[in-house]
């Protein structure tokens, strides 16, 4: 309820279920009532229960959310709760008669400090029965239509009248606390959303930006087989690449190191034999390190294509699916179980952490 609670030892209801006792307790006499004419009058097929009424839109609690500012920048939650209650007192004093406040709560987890609160109007019928009927409340209570002039409808009501005395007494209180509130109200655009959806809107973004990201970090088990084979396949062509290369660095780099080694020996000034026929075994030197090099490459281009022929590639990378399909698969439905536990621990996490903040 919209009271602390004073003992831990108090029962911890749900706002349904208080929503629910207190229409049972105050409404149920109305609805036997009602049931009972429309059996005398032989129209049992319009009874309704408690439940019906808490089902209703026209007879329903009405939801309110209290936030001031946006994500970007807000009060802090202490002066948001203190400026809610304070306007909480003033609100029963003038309408406590027929406005009856079920439960508030306090959420912190949602980016924006906000509150939720529930109310139900209500006021005898012409049996003297109590029910909910939100304008005859209103009228009840001296609420007047925006232009008295002009017949009650859509745009010409009670209730219009009422919100905006239930704003005016928000700003009041809220500039007592310093907190200067923009004092006219806007419907259907931005600003509207912010005051109003805003909180659901981010919502629903945030979850369909999680839902992306987990389809994309996780992937769908039953795109595993076109997976593995193209990892496969790029994987044994880079492992070609590789082994190619290596073959390249190690076969007869000893013997081209060597030859070099003899270059510079026979350039070295200590030599005593004329310059002509040094230059002439170095330059010799060179064509032998240039066909070892090009025996090389041919070597090399011929085990590639041996390696990368369709036949051979196709036997091995069958063998690589064979062999890593087992772990990318439980890998993957392991990634998704870890996700779906995380999710599954922050929903409840939020939904204990709600029920801590209720007031």
């Amino acid at each position: 309820t919209h009271d602390f609670r004073e003992s831990p030892e108090q029962p911890d209801f749900s706002f349904e279920e208080i929503e629910r006792m207190y229409y049972y307790e105050h409404y149920s006499d109305h609805v036997d009532a009602q049931n009972a004419r429309n059996e005398k009058t032989r129209h049992t097929e319009r009874n309704r229960t408690v439940d019906d009424l808490l089902k209703n839109n026209k007879t329903c609690p009405e939801e309110s959310i209290y936030q001031i500012g946006t994500i970007e920048e807000s009060v802090p939650p202490g002066t948001l709760a203190l400026i809610v209650s304070e306007f909480y007192e003033e609100f029963e004093r003038r309408f406590g008669s027929h406005i009856h406040i079920l439960d508030w709560a306090l959420h912190l987890d949602e980016g924006t400090p906000h509150i939720h609160e529930r109310h139900v109007f209500d006021c005898k019928n012409r049996y003297g029965e109590l029910c909910p009927q939100q304008e005859k409340a209103l009228e009840e209570l001296g609420v007047e239509l925006p232009d008295p002039s002009k017949p009650k409808g859509k745009h010409n009501n009670r209730k219009q009248t009422f919100d905006a005395v239930c704003r005016t007494m928000l700003f009041d209180i809220s500039h007592k606390h310093g907190v200067h509130l923009e004092q006219e109200p806007s419907y259907g655009g931005r600003a509207y959303l912010e005051k109003q959806d805003y909180i659901l809107m981010k919502q629903k973004e945030q979850l369909a930006a999680q839902g992306q990201k987990l389809e994309e970090l996780t992937l769908k088990i039953e795109d595993v087989d076109n997976l593995i084979d193209e990892v496969s396949s790029v994987a044994y062509d880079k492992a070609v690449e590789l082994v190619t290369d290596e073959v390249k660095t190690m076969t007869h780099q000893e013997d081209i190191d060597m030859i070099e080694d003899t270059k510079v020996w026979l350039q070295s000034p200590e030599r005593k034999a004329p310059k002509k026929e040094r230059d002439y075994a170095v330059a010799r030197l060179d064509g032998v390190v240039r066909r070892i090099r090009k025996a090389m490459q041919s070597t090399l281009e011929k085990m590639k294509a041996v390696l990368l022929h369709a036949d051979k590639k196709k036997s091995i990378t069958e063998e690589i699916k064979k062999q890593t399909k087992p772990s990318i698969v439980e890998a993957l439905r392991r990634g998704m179980e870890e996700q779906r536990k995380k999710d599954s621990e922050k929903q409840a996490q939020e939904k204990q952490k709600k029920q801590n903040m209720e007031l």
